[in-house]
């Protein structure tokens, strides 16, 4: 069976997941909604899709008689929901870009949507499908560790990674698209809960926006990167990070696509001196949080604490499992046990070779994440892929009661 699929959102993740569709073997890309003509162009090309079959937007693909077997779905944050519940109705599958939805009446829409219409549901928590992440819910799941008495699980953003998405990207701003732990976060927690098996019962947050202000503006800065004196000094420099993804394929695609199409250093310059990725880190309109601490009590007693920052390099995930039986540690590639009765150590190679990055496929999970919806899809069954509508919305509420704990220094309960 080949698996139709129609893509919402031609922008890097719909890219991203058109492509591995494709090289699937098992899918084809056979209608594609974008209100941009460049992009929309662009990924008709590469797959194939007729100029019939090319829709400006999600509500005219929604419009006419089903196209696919099923939609990914990788508009912008805040027009994820309208077009789930619509395409859910019509009886597509659907492959939801995380997060689910800015708020929790509006995930809940989402949810009791597709189990209404009994359709196939993914969201991209795209840290659930790499080797990695089975290895390590295997080893959990074995016993060795026995029981689980807490975990430490660090997300290492990135210091340019920071300044690129979260102070001068599309998601520098809670109103626009919404909180960091939401909006970056969202599949680390879900990670957490889908390794410890459990369901936290309360949460407790502290986290702020402690760099990116104007008053750590240095002297003499200016409000762009192509005319400030202290630029070459600057971690942050837009000219350092843009003008060295050229010629680099992959960083040509992401960073830099986002900047300007125009990969040359005439361009990528034109689109800094006057659009916002050129803009002075202590001179934007970003107000989302910097670094975060999440500290989680779950059901049976374990506790786990999540640390979001910027001030690293942009790298896998780090994360200490502290079990009454033994000790692990995993760096997003390799696993080290230590057995308790036996003072044995282990190191379990997962195959990992890939890094973290959007260009990376996130150490294998894009194609994981793929690989199993069409299972999933060809099947006409949820269970490829592990988890269903309910799991996804169990780690944004974790998220939500968080932000509600951190704004109000409270511990919230679940």
């Amino acid at each position: 069976m080949t698996v139709t699929v129609a893509v919402v959102g031609a922008g890097a993740r719909g890219q991203i997941y058109a492509r591995a569709a494709a090289a699937d073997g098992r899918a084809r890309i056979v209608a594609v909604a974008d209100p941009d003509p460049a992009r929309r162009a662009r990924l008709a090309g590469e797959h194939g899709v007729p100029e019939q079959a090319c829709f400006a937007d999600w509500a005219e693909l929604a419009a006419v008689p089903r196209l696919a077997d099923a939609v990914v779905i990788a508009t912008q944050d805040r027009l994820h929901v309208e077009p789930a519940v619509a395409f859910a109705g019509l009886g597509y599958a659907i492959l939801l870009e995380k997060p689910m939805a800015p708020t929790e009446p509006e995930a809940r829409r989402v949810v009791e949507a597709v189990q209404r219409a009994g359709v196939v549901f993914a969201v991209g928590h795209v840290l659930r499908y790499t080797a990695y992440t089975r290895a390590f819910k295997q080893l959990v799941g074995s016993g060795r560790l026995g029981t689980i008495s807490s975990v430490q699980h660090l997300e290492p953003v990135g210091w340019w990674h920071m300044a690129h998405s979260f102070v001068r990207g599309h998601w520098r701003n809670a109103s626009e698209s919404g909180p960091m732990l939401l909006t970056k976060s969202c599949h680390d927690i879900d990670w957490l809960l889908h390794l410890i098996g459990d369901r936290p019962v309360g949460v407790s947050s502290f986290g702020s926006l402690t760099h990116f202000r104007p008053e750590n503006r240095p002297p003499g800065a200016s409000g762009r990167c192509v005319s400030c004196a202290v630029e070459p000094t600057c971690p942050y420099s837009a000219r350092r990070l843009y003008l060295d993804c050229l010629g680099d394929p992959g960083r040509e695609f992401w960073p830099l696509g986002a900047v300007t199409s125009d990969a040359t250093a005439a361009g990528v310059t034109r689109a800094l001196a006057d659009g916002p990725y050129g803009r002075c880190v202590y001179d934007c309109d970003n107000d989302v949080v910097d670094q975060q601490v999440v500290l989680m009590e779950f059901a049976r007693g374990a506790t786990a604490s999540f640390t979001m920052t910027a001030f690293t390099p942009l790298e896998h995930r780090k994360t200490r499992i502290f079990g009454t039986h033994g000790f692990a540690e995993g760096d997003g590639r390799d696993i080290r046990v230590v057995d308790f009765v036996t003072g044995a150590e282990e190191r379990i190679d997962t195959g990992t070779r890939a890094g973290a990055s959007l260009t990376d496929g996130h150490g294998g999970g894009d194609t994981g994440l793929i690989t199993a919806f069409i299972d999933a899809v060809a099947a006409g069954d949820q269970a490829p892929l592990g988890a269903g509508a309910t799991d996804a919305l169990a780690g944004h509420l974790v998220v939500w009661a968080a932000e509600r704990a951190r704004r109000t220094r409270t511990v919230q309960a679940l």
